[in-house]
C-alpha cells in the first residue's frame, strides 16, 4: 500500500515549529487541501482550529502534542509515523450546533466540538430560562452562565464547572451550571444527545450575556438553540496504546 497522503500544520509556538521542521524534513507532504490525512502539532486549542478548518474536506487528523494542553493529541514522536498512522484507531466526532439571536433580533449560527457555553457580561448574574424538547424545566436560572458539553467537551470546561466525564459513544450530553445561585442545589443533567437545548435570557439591559461556541462568541444574545448536528462528522486517529476512550475512563479515576 503507498503511503497517506499528509499535511502538517503547526501552532506558532516554538516547540510546534520546531516540530513541524523535524516532520517536513522527514516525510513527504502535500497541500493541506490534497491530503489524506492532516497533522496538527500544537495543542487542544490548535486541534480545534484545524477541526473547523477541515469541516469541509472531512480529512482524518491525527494530531501530536506540541502545546500546553493535549487531551485531543497523540504524543509527539518523529519515528515511526507512518507505522503510527496505519494502526491508528478512529473516532468520530459530531459537533454542536448553536443558533442564537441576539438583542436586535440578528441570528448566528456557530459549531462547537467542546462546548457551547452561556456566560454573563457584567458584575450581575445572569437570569435563565432552560426548556429541553420544548419542555421548560427551569423557569430562573441565576447564575454565572451554563453550558452544554459533548462527551469530548466533557473533560474540558465542564470538568471544571463540575460537571460530569461523559465516556464516548454514551449518547449523552452534559448540561451544567456555572457557579448556581438559584436554584442553588441543581448540579445540571445529562441529556439525550438527539435533545434540543433552548436557554433564554431575562433582563438583558442589566444582565447581559454572551454565547460562545468553542471559540466563537455572540454578545447580548437574547435566546441560544442547541442541539447536535450529526451531519457533520470528523475523524480523529489515536495511537491505539493510549486512545481517545482510555483517556476519557482514566479522567474520571483521578484525584
Amino acid at each position: 500500500m503507498s503511503a497517506p497522503r499528509l499535511a502538517f500544520l503547526a501552532a506558532d509556538t516554538e516547540p510546534a515549529q520546531k516540530g513541524l521542521a523535524e516532520l517536513s524534513s522527514s516525510y513527504p507532504s502535500a497541500p493541506a487541501e490534497e491530503a489524506e490525512i492532516i497533522v496538527p502539532l500544537g495543542g487542544d486549542g490548535f486541534m480545534l482550529e484545524t477541526l473547523h478548518r477541515f469541516l469541509s474536506q472531512k480529512v482524518a487528523i491525527f494530531g501530536m502534542h506540541r502545546g500546553s494542553v493535549g487531551f485531543l493529541m497523540n504524543e509527539y514522536r518523529r519515528e515511526r509515523l507512518l507505522e503510527r498512522l496505519a494502526a491508528a484507531q478512529p473516532v468520530t466526532l459530531h459537533p454542536l450546533e448553536m443558533t442564537a439571536f441576539d438583542e436586535k433580533g440578528e441570528r448566528y449560527r456557530a459549531l462547537a466540538f467542546n462546548e457551547v457555553s452561556l456566560l454573563r457580561e457584567s458584575r450581575q448574574a445572569a437570569k435563565l430560562k432552560v426548556s429541553i424538547d420544548g419542555t421548560v424545566r427551569i423557569e430562573e436560572l441565576m447564575a454565572d452562565g451554563i453550558l452544554l458539553s459533548t462527551p469530548v467537551g466533557s473533560t474540558a470546561y465542564n470538568l471544571s464547572a463540575h460537571g460530569p466525564i461523559i465516556p464516548l459513544g454514551a449518547g449523552i450530553l452534559a448540561l451544567t451550571p456555572i457557579t448556581p445561585f438559584r436554584p442553588r442545589r441543581w448540579r445540571g443533567a445529562l441529556l439525550r444527545h438527539e435533545a434540543t437545548v433552548l436557554i433564554e435570557a431575562f433582563e438583558r439591559d442589566k444582565r447581559p450575556v454572551s454565547a460562545v461556541a468553542d471559540f466563537t462568541e455572540v454578545r447580548d444574545v437574547a435566546s441560544v438553540e442547541i442541539r447536535e448536528n450529526r451531519s457533520i462528522a470528523m475523524t480523529l486517529l489515536f495511537d491505539p496504546e493510549f486512545n481517545l476512550e482510555e483517556r476519557v475512563i482514566k479522567e474520571q479515576f483521578q484525584s
